[in-house]
């Protein structure tokens, strides 16, 4: 209230201005900027009411899996970045898992912590995933989940699933700092990355995209192509993996 007496527009205007802001993407940030227009400068640019957008989806820049060759490795990633278009990243990873013999699925999601069933169902549809967002979260490692105590990590549903989840290290620095740095992770990528995607079952890979500053001044993911690669060959070998007889697989 108090910051309405603040506003130079209507609560009815200011409420639905935040609508289209909470449900997000470049689509309703356009419609934002027309219905704004319209109703306070009075233009007639015309407008569409907020749309709904999904919590999660299958990227537009997804292969036809009904043609595809080799394992299926799902990658998963944040749906905030598919609404904002920094995508090139997760496009990067797609085309090295091609190259690596696979058919990549890429899917964007909200949260791991509450998966739908009709997400949970596209993923059985993958031999492999490459997980890009962050650990399921909880206070207990997967192993100490069967009891479904409130405390427990929530990955029973993708463990579930019974493939290799591997987690591709997306950096909150450049690539610059990476290089230079004797440590290579900050300790908050160290945490968030690697230690506690561990105890979700999670196989640590290496790092493949780097937050960047762009000309705008704003960041942005970048990825390294042959760190990409080197995700992808991990992923396809364990997605075909999957396809050999115990009895047939090699130890080394």
């Amino acid at each position: 209230a108090d910051l309405m007496e603040c506003s130079t527009v209507s609560a009815g205007v200011a409420a639905e201005a935040h609508n289209y802001l909470a449900e997000g993407g470049a689509q309703n940030l356009a419609q934002l900027h027309h219905f704004l227009s319209d109703t306070v400068l009075l233009t007639g640019h015309g407008f569409e009411p907020p749309a709904h957008l999904p919590s999660w989806g299958i990227a537009d820049f997804a292969p036809d899996l009904d043609s595809a060759t080799g394992p299926v490795i799902a990658v998963l990633y944040y749906r905030a970045q598919h609404l904002a278009g920094n995508t090139r990243y997760i496009q990067a990873l797609c085309d090295a898992v091609a190259e690596a013999g696979g058919t990549a699925l890429p899917i964007y999601c909200a949260s791991l912590r509450t998966a739908e069933a009709e997400l949970l169902s596209t993923l059985r549809r993958a031999d492999a995933m490459v997980v890009t967002v962050l650990a399921a979260g909880g206070t207990k490692p997967a192993t100490a989940s069967a009891g479904g105590d409130d405390e427990a990590w929530d990955v029973a549903a993708l463990a579930a699933l019974d493939v290799p989840i591997l987690q591709g290290l997306c950096l909150t620095s450049s690539r610059a700092t990476w290089d230079e740095n004797d440590d290579g992770l900050s300790p908050l990528d160290v945490a968030t990355q690697v230690a506690v995607p561990e105890f979700d079952g999670r196989i640590i890979t290496v790092p493949f995209s780097f937050k960047e500053i762009d000309s705008d001044g704003l960041s942005t993911y970048v990825p390294d192509v042959e760190r990409a690669a080197r995700v992808a060959g991990i992923a396809v070998r364990h997605g075909k993996l999957r396809h050999i007889p115990t009895t047939d697989r090699k130890s080394t």
